[in-house]
Parts: structure tokens; C-alpha cells; sequence
């Protein structure tokens, strides 16, 4: 919440003021976000306010400046404030709202601003991870298989929804995972969700329901997936990842320390730093599964795209009953679809289903949504449009990587040759005597129209000082990608002699 130190002469351009973040768990900057939409809803900072500089309230609040920048950053992004070069970070003049206090802005004192009803529009310049190509998305391939799927469709078929999903989305996506992904298992192994996140969810709610108290995640990570464990009970464990992957030692120090006995990975291609993880490192990792009894979750989010070979098989199949795949079409398609699966091995099924079952009656995708995507797999629509978006994110990397080599050729460029995004170090590139620190590079990126995000978003302890972003390519319009990367460069350049 808003704490004033001293009033502002003209509340409008300026605000003295100390932001408290909210109380309670969860993570900091969260909180942080959460204390500055409140006060725009309450009316205490107007449209046009500034905010106080990122290293002063940081000061002040005794936190690290990246958890203000990151906070800033966020609600750039989400045209809640507004960032210019030279300027105050300030409260947009109309800002998008949501029902309850703290989603809420005002366009002044006690106004209401007026609702958008379209979603924030995305920066011009998308550098921002874990999207993929929105103009590509196969409308009139999923239109025409809604049709044929809304036309065949039983009277059985329109009634009650299985808690698993309809057998025949199912059975396509089984017959899909074991072709592309080597994937192991029965028709009824696969269980339909609404999303990777959803399948987090319930997998953990199962495993805290067999005893489980912790889970091992890499570190860093996608944290939403962490935060939906620890929602349900679990202690999520940070394991350090490197340039191959998790470390197996490291892996076993933890969960010996912890008793935890099962963990969250992204072999095929680690989120954020890009690596596979190579057979040894499985192999170990299994060894230790059997050993203690445990399961491993395979976050499975973006393997369908390797473009230097063909793609790594899943973890899952060298051993069924040991591995839980997730996976999704929020990577492939658009979060927008809404529609996610498990494989889940034998012991886990009764356990997930009964999460399932308690959940309502209809805890997975519309089963409209799960005909359409059975008639979609099933007629090869989506092996088309997969191999299509291979062949145009593989030409959109190399002509990432040759205009960062252009534009910031100190850069170190992380990952494999695969999904949608990289990793590139700035420690290397001559930005000003003390170097740059990524959670400026964000800040002034913002100010450029340009979505970057820092790698410590994705660290579940955050780092004092980093010098990594976490570069995306897959929603960035080829055409715009030249002036993308030399806006990069030109937020590279402010940030090291701010």
C-alpha cells in the first residue's frame, strides 16, 4: 500500500510517496504489483503520477532494485504504467482495469476509467519469451475441424463430460505423442487438461494427497508452474541448472536434505538457458527415481521445435512408470486454445482422476474444444502446421542470431537450436564503466516499445546483479525484426550510461 511521506505540490505529475508491497505470502514483486494497482484503483496515484525512481524505493524499502524494476517492467507491459526515455516511470493516463480493487484504475479521484474490452496490445517490438507466432495460428484448419467435429457428434457425445477428457481427443493425442515425442503408453494414460498449468495442478494436489510435502524444481524456471505446486502444497526445492541441464548431484543433495522424492524438469529444452539434457544425466536421474520411489514431472512445453536435428524423445518413454509428461498448445498453437494433457503412469491415474473428479463436472477443456482437436490431429492438420512453424522459427533464429551478432557483437548468445527463444549475456558488450544490468536493459526497452524480461524473473532466489536476458523470437514479425534488435541495442546503450 501507498505510504506518503510528503505531499506532492501537483499529484498529477509527481507523487512523494513510499510503496509498501501487500503483506502476505507470495513472491515480492508480486506483492509489489499488487500494492501499486491498488493505490491506482483507490485513487491515491492518478493518471500521469510518477512513480519514484526504481533505485529510491528500493533504497527505501530495503529490497533489491531489480524486484521495483521487474514490478515497473510488468506493468509497462501490461499498459498499466507508462515508460519514457528520460522520464519518470508514470501511471498511464488510461489504464486497463478488472473487476476488484486491486486489478482497478482510475482516470482520477474517485472515477472509474472507462473498460477496455480488448486484451493489452502486445509490444511492437516482441523480444518476450514463451509466446508463439500469433499471426500463424491455423484459423481455418481449426474452424474447418470444429465444423466436422460440431456435425458428427453424438447426442452421448454433447451430454456429461468425462473427468479425463473424450476418449477420442484422447486416443489422438496418445497416437500424436508417440509418433513425434516417443512417447509410452495406453489411449487412457492421457488425461485432457486446460493447460500445462491446469496439470500441474492436479498432479501436485495428488502427490500432496499421497504425503508428498516438496518438490524439486530447476532454478531457474518457468515460476508459474512452481507457484501452482506451492499453491497446492508443496515446497518447491531450487536445484541449480547449468549448461547441460540439472545437476543429478545436486538433485540428490536436495531431496536427501529435503525428503522430497519427486521433481519438475524440462529436459527436452530447459527453461530459460536452453539445454537438452544429455542420456547420462537422464539415466541418473531415473536411477534415482526408482531408487526413492519418486516420480518425475516432464514439463514437455516446446519440444516439438529442434531445428539442428530431430527432436530429443521424451523422458517419458524410457520409463512410463516413472515419468508424468505435460504438455500443451499454448507453445504450439496459442495460449489462447486452452487445452493441455498428461501422461500419467499406472499408480498416478485413480489419484490424478480423483483430483479430477473433485474439481466438478467439467474439469477439463469444453468437450467441443477436445472433438474439434481429435479431428484436427487426426487429419494431420496439426503435423502440417507443426513442420510449417519448425521451417519459420528456424529461419527466424539465424536471422536473430546474425543481428545480435550485428548489433551487439559482445553478446553471448545461450541455447540449442531450439523453441522460441535464446539467452544473451551482456557482460561481454561495452555499455558504460560499470558495465549494464539487464533489469535496466528491461526498463529501457519498455520506454522503446521493446518486451524483454530479465533472466531473474525466472530465479527463485533472484540474483543481486544480472547481466542475462531472456530473448524470445517467436511472436516477433520477421520484417520488424532488424529494427527490433537495434532497439535492443539502443536500450543496451541508454541503460549503460544511465
Amino acid at each position: 500500500m501507498l505510504r506518503s511521506n510528503a505531499m506532492a505540490t501537483d499529484q498529477t505529475n509527481s507523487a512523494d510517496v513510499l510503496i509498501a508491497p501487500v503483506p502476505g505470502p507470495g513472491a515480492l514483486r508480486h506483492r509489489l504489483e499488487e500494492a501499486i494497482l491498488g493505490d491506482i484503483a483507490s485513487g491515491r496515484l492518478a493518471p500521469g503520477t510518477a512513480l519514484p525512481p526504481s533505485r529510491t524505493l528500493a533504497d527505501a524499502l530495503g529490497i533489491s532494485r531489480w524486484v521495483v524494476t521487474e514490478a515497473y517492467g510488468h506493468l509497462v507491459g501490461k499498459g498499466v504504467l507508462e515508460a519514457r526515455t528520460g522520464s519518470a516511470t508514470r501511471v498511464a493516463a488510461v489504464a486497463p482495469v478488472a473487476d476488484g480493487g486491486a486489478g482497478r484504475a482510475t482516470a482520477g479521484p474517485g472515477r472509474a476509467s472507462p473498460r477496455l474490452e480488448r486484451a493489452p496490445e502486445r509490444a511492437t517490438h516482441d523480444l518476450a519469451p514463451g509466446v508463439p507466432d500469433l499471426r500463424h495460428v491455423p484459423r481455418d484448419a481449426w474452424l474447418r475441424a470444429a465444423r466436422e467435429a460440431l456435425a458428427e457428434a453424438t447426442n452421448q457425445d454433447l451430454g456429461a463430460q468425462p473427468p479425463a477428457g473424450h476418449p477420442a481427443a484422447r486416443a489422438a493425442v496418445a497416437t500424436h505423442l508417440r509418433r513425434s515425442r516417443i512417447v509410452s503408453g495406453p489411449d487412457d494414460a492421457v488425461v485432457l487438461t486446460r493447460g500445462a498449468a491446469d496439470g500441474m495442478s492436479r498432479i501436485a494436489a495428488a502427490l500432496a494427497a499421497a504425503g508428498h510435502t516438496h518438490l524439486l524444481v530447476e532454478d531457474p524456471s518457468w515460476a508459474a508452474l512452481r507457484d501452482v505446486a506451492a499453491a497446492a502444497g508443496l515446497t518447491p526445492v531450487p536445484v541449480p541448472v547449468n549448461d547441460a541441464g540439472i545437476s543429478p548431484a545436486r538433485l540428490r543433495a536436495e531431496a536427501a536434505r529435503t525428503g522430497a522424492r519427486a521433481a519438475l524438469l524440462t529436459p527436452a529444452h530447459q527453461f530459460p538457458l536452453g539445454a537438452a539434457l544429455p542420456d547420462e544425466r537422464r539415466a541418473v536421474l531415473l536411477d534415482w527415481a526408482r531408487e526413492v520411489d519418486g516420480l518425475l514431472i516432464e514439463d514437455d512445453y516446446d519440444a516439438e521445435f529442434r531445428y539442428d536435428r530431430r527432436p530429443v524423445p521424451a523422458l517419458q518413454g524410457l520409463d512410463p512408470d516413472r515419468v508424468l509428461l505435460l504438455g500443451s498448445t499454448s507453445k504450439t498453437l496459442a495460449p489462447a486454445f486452452g487445452i493441455g494433457w498428461m501422461v500419467v503412469p499406472q499408480r498416478w491415474r485413480a489419484p490424478v482422476l480423483d483430483v479430477s473428479v473433485r474439481r466438478g463436472p467439467a474439469p477439463g477443456p469444453a468437450t467441443l474444444d477436445q472433438l474439434t482437436l481429435a479431428r484436427f490431429v487426426g487429419d494431420g492438420a496439426y503435423a502440417r502446421y507443426l513442420r510449417a512453424a519448425r521451417t519459420r522459427y528456424a529461419r527466424r533464429r539465424a536471422a536473430l542470431l546474425d543481428a545480435l551478432d550485428r548489433e551487439l557483437p559482445g553478446a553471448r548468445i545461450g541455447g540449442i537450436a531450439a523453441g522460441m527463444h535464446v539467452t544473451v549475456d551482456l557482460a561481454g558488450v561495452r555499455a558504460g564503466a560499470d558495465g549494464v544490468d539487464a533489469a535496466d536493459v528491461v526498463r529501457e526497452g519498455a520506454a522503446r516499445d521493446v518486451a524483454l524480461v530479465d533472466v531473474r524473473r525466472y530465479q527463485a532466489a533472484p540474483s543481486a546483479r544480472s547481466t542475462v536476458l531472456v530473448v524470445g523470437y517467436g511472436n516477433l514479425a520477421d520484417a520488424r525484426l532488424p529494427e527490433a534488435i537495434r532497439s535492443l541495442r539502443a536500450a543496451v546503450e541508454a541503460a549503460g550510461a544511465g
